[in-house]
């Protein structure tokens, strides 16, 4: 019997569930896949929005708004990378100034700090490939890049040292109250809980609608990614936005919180909730639109391409708060673009919420920080030999692209709630994510992985379920 189970382990549910963890209550969090950050919250833009998208008074503008002034001291208590690099939001005719204008007020209105509307000329000062027909720009100081895996991984790793328990492969299939009890039926049993929080991304809408007679409807957005190498990395230094319109803010180009640089998303809407294959034309739109704003992007750079889904909600609003009608089941739902940048706020609000409900008081022994993996790289050379003389994994480099050693790998498996795929290797090392794709370094980590887990390499997943690597040996077939 739980006090609270979340229902998803993306940003939104580990942030309330880090929350959750300051506090004197028994807190589960299911997921139906086998880690966390494997939906919506691993395939994004990785941007920390300033905040001036969203509607004046809206929750998406407020929760946006204080996400972002949060971002900074999170990356420092749970050790995740995180730059504020600033934004700009380009104007290329004077016709459309009155749009740019719109968005420097509404910022104003949200109270995002330092916007500035820049001429032609400061632009160009600013980053040299834009375009050479931009009119103009505003420029957002305060907004940033973060690892989106890093961000949701440390979250969920601090909740579950603070005491949060997680389980893994766990389909949600049917909830029911009983007696003021809720009941979750899952494919690994029955779980009981005074309180469910429902952060399922683009699978809100099936719990949501299960509990209430106000039905919801998410519909699942695809965007498109494009991903150069490093050697493209510093083609631009801020994020770059095109003016938005209806379907979100258009095709970005921006650096990565690990030295990439990034094209994307479309905005296709689909209903399949799984429907993360990039297609022919969303990625010709991604490379095409791309350019209008960045000029000479090396595109020959491109490394891979991915997709990603939004949980877009019809009225384009989060829905934070407990169902009028279902006491006891709180929505996180419509968790879309500005979610990542929310997601700490998010977290708060959930909290709050249920701190109230169920009268919680603060723990005395929360541990607010925590050490992420220890990167080799940014130790001196006398630091790094005594490191490999200490612990010689460390000496030995299985992903060469992005320069991983063995010691990287084995601490990612045996961190709390530590890596069992290559999926789960790659989102917290980077194993497997430079110019080869994984190409050389899977079978080493494979076997990293068999041996550190204790399981046959037959067992590796790529992602957990029927994802298996190896499905036979060659004598199999003799």
């Amino acid at each position: 019997m739980y006090d609270v189970i979340i229902i998803g382990s993306g940003v939104s549910g580990s942030a309330a569930a880090r929350e959750l963890s300051r506090y004197k209550v028994k807190v589960c969090v299911l997921e139906k896949e086998e880690d966390v950050c494997c939906g919506t919250s691993k395939a994004n833009s990785g941007i920390v929005h300033a905040g001036y998208d969203a509607k004046e008074g809206s929750l998406m503008a407020k929760l946006n708004v204080r996400g972002n002034a949060m971002m900074e001291q999170l990356s420092k208590d749970l050790d995740f990378p995180f730059q504020r690099v600033g934004s700009l939001v380009i104007c290329l005719r004077e016709e459309d100034m009155d749009k740019l204008q719109a968005l420097y007020d509404r910022g104003v209105a949200n109270g995002v700090p330092g916007l500035q509307i820049l001429n032609r000329e400061e632009v160009l000062e600013m980053e040299p490939n834009i375009v050479d027909n931009v009119y103009a720009a505003l420029y957002a100081p305060s907004a940033g890049i973060v690892c989106p895996f890093g961000l949701n991984i440390a979250m969920a790793e601090n909740a579950c040292e603070n005491g949060v328990e997680f389980k893994f492969d766990t389909k949600v299939q049917k909830l029911e109250k009983k007696d003021g009890i809720w009941e979750i039926y899952t494919n690994q049993g029955v779980f009981k809980t005074k309180y469910v929080v429902n952060a399922a991304g683009v699978y809100a809408d099936k719990f949501h609608n299960m509990v209430s007679e106000k039905k919801i409807h998410i519909t699942p957005r695809r965007g498109d990614y494009c991903l150069l190498d490093k050697t493209a990395g510093a083609h631009v230094s801020k994020t770059i936005f095109a003016l938005p319109n209806e379907f979100g803010k258009g095709i970005l180009v921006t650096p990565t919180a690990h030295g990439n640089l990034l094209l994307g998303p479309t905005a296709i809407d689909i209903e399949e909730k799984e429907g993360t294959n990039t297609t022919r034309e969303g990625l010709d739109q991604v490379l095409t639109k791309a350019g209008q704003n960045v000029k000479d992007i090396p595109m020959r750079q491109v490394i891979t391409s991915f997709a990603g889904l939004r949980a877009h909600e019809e009225g384009h609003e989060f829905i934070i708060e407990e169902v009028e009608n279902a006491k006891g089941f709180i929505d996180c739902a419509g968790i879309e673009s500005p979610g990542l940048t929310s997601s700490p706020a998010i977290g708060e609000m959930v909290a709050g919420i249920l701190k109230e409900k169920l009268h919680l008081e603060e723990k005395e022994n929360f541990i607010a920080t925590r050490k992420g993996i220890l990167d080799p790289n940014t130790l001196t050379k006398e630091e790094r030999v005594t490191l490999i003389k200490e612990k010689p994994a460390y000496g030995n480099i299985i992903c060469r692209c992005e320069m991983i050693t063995e010691g990287e790998i084995i601490d990612a498996i045996h961190r709390p709630l530590g890596a069992k795929s290559l999926d789960g290797v790659k989102r917290r090392t980077r194993a497997g994510m430079g110019r080869c794709q994984a190409g050389f370094c899977s079978p080493r980590t494979m076997e990293i992985l068999a041996r550190e887990l204790d399981i046959p390499m037959s067992e590796i997943t790529k992602s957990g379920g029927k994802s298996q690597i190896i499905t036979g040996t060659n004598k199999d077939q003799l």
